[in-house]
């Protein structure tokens, strides 16, 4: 889980909301296709393009907006951007495991999931080679509920971390070569975007790098 700093909601996001009147009230249900794409866009922007919880790519057709704190509690306002995230998948297809937001659903406990706009949300997890998520500290129940509810630990995430650390296991490259394949990954792309996984890229290789 990376870190996400937000930014200010999109223009016509605010203008959107600045239409309420004595007759109408701004309401999720009624946010124009106009309106949701500019947020989601925004979301998926200040993410560099990967999912809020399990960091795979997100694509427009397969992520959504998600709620950090569920629409379902009536102290939530469900046009507050700030409580706002992209999560990958939309429409599952047939058979596919459900994961990250669609997993969550509804399901909140501040004691017990940890938020990716909380600074210190990426020392709360470790990873291995084998493409695996686990509580840096083995006591941390957070950690662990957090990584049950999100299905961050499913076969088909595993397999994904496993194929993205692959590469970083070429006995051929050099020591020089490693690190510049490492510190490149880790950076922002011109086109805005972060490597897939990356806190486990940075998490297993990042240090070596540094060396």
């Amino acid at each position: 889980m990376k870190h996400i700093v937000k930014n200010q909601e999109p223009q016509e996001f605010s203008d959107w909301k600045a239409l309420a009147n004595p007759d109408w009230h701004p309401d999720y249900e009624d946010l124009g296709r106009d309106e949701k794409r500019a947020v989601k866009t925004a979301l998926m922007k200040e993410q560099g393009y990967i999912c809020c919880y399990c960091e795979r790519r997100l694509e427009d057709d397969d992520s959504h907006i998600e709620h950090f704190k569920p629409q379902s509690d009536p102290a939530v306002d469900p046009l507050d951007y700030s409580n706002m995230l992209c999560s990958c998948q939309n429409r599952l297809k047939q058979g596919e495991p459900r994961h990250c937001g669609n997993l969550k659903g509804s399901w909140f406990d501040a004691r017990l999931l940890i938020s990716p706009l909380d600074p210190n949300c990426e020392d709360h997890f470790a990873h291995t080679a084998d493409g695996q998520v686990r509580p840096a500290d083995e006591s941390d129940d957070a950690a662990r509920t957090t990584i049950e509810k999100l299905g961050l630990n499913i076969p088909k995430l595993k397999a994904l971390r496993e194929k993205a650390i692959e590469p970083f296991l070429d006995e051929k490259l050099e020591d020089h070569e490693f690190s510049q394949f490492v510190t490149g990954y880790l950076k922002k792309g011109p086109d805005g975007r972060f490597g897939e996984f990356w806190t486990t890229i940075d998490s297993l290789f990042g240090p070596l790098a540094a060396q």
